[in-house]
């Protein structure tokens, strides 16, 4: 399971550390995709077959399921970490989710998110006022904390 919150920075080259505590549970090669929030989504790969699986499942009719898989998979990017932890990230995905310099990795269970820092403030600070509010709809899911 990945969690915790961790401050990393995108080099000149569009490289960035993975942290230590996520390189082993993503494994040797994972894939890195477009996420949605503006931010980029990076899963293992027994995580990604089973999001893709998911994604086969919907209906090819529907132009709604069409748009989302081809913006989720057109994205897509097998990876892997170089000697010093680090993974290369192409220039349309630091582009969609604006990385340019301070980063933030973020643990989501079963996947790890990057954001861009100010992103990343923005969307917690106007996350935060309202969590309350998430929890009590999460009811609707037979959720509780």
């Amino acid at each position: 399971m990945f969690m915790g919150e961790f401050q990393h920075s995108v080099d000149e080259k569009g490289r960035m550390i993975i942290p230590a505590k996520f390189r082993e549970e993503l494994g040797p090669t994972f894939v890195m995709t477009r996420g949605l929030d503006q931010c980029l989504f990076v899963y293992p790969m027994s995580e990604w077959k089973a999001m893709e699986q998911k994604l086969k499942s919907l209906p090819l009719m529907k132009s709604d399921a069409r748009a989302f898989t081809r913006f989720f998979f057109s994205g897509a990017v097998e990876c892997e970490l170089d000697k010093q932890g680090r993974v290369n990230i192409p220039a349309n995905l630091r582009s969609h989710a604006k990385l340019e310099k301070d980063c933030v990795v973020i643990g989501v269970s079963t996947r790890v998110e990057i954001w861009s820092k100010e992103a990343w403030e923005t969307y917690f600070s106007q996350s935060e006022d309202s969590f309350n509010e998430i929890a009590e709809k999460l009811v609707d899911f037979n959720f509780e904390l």
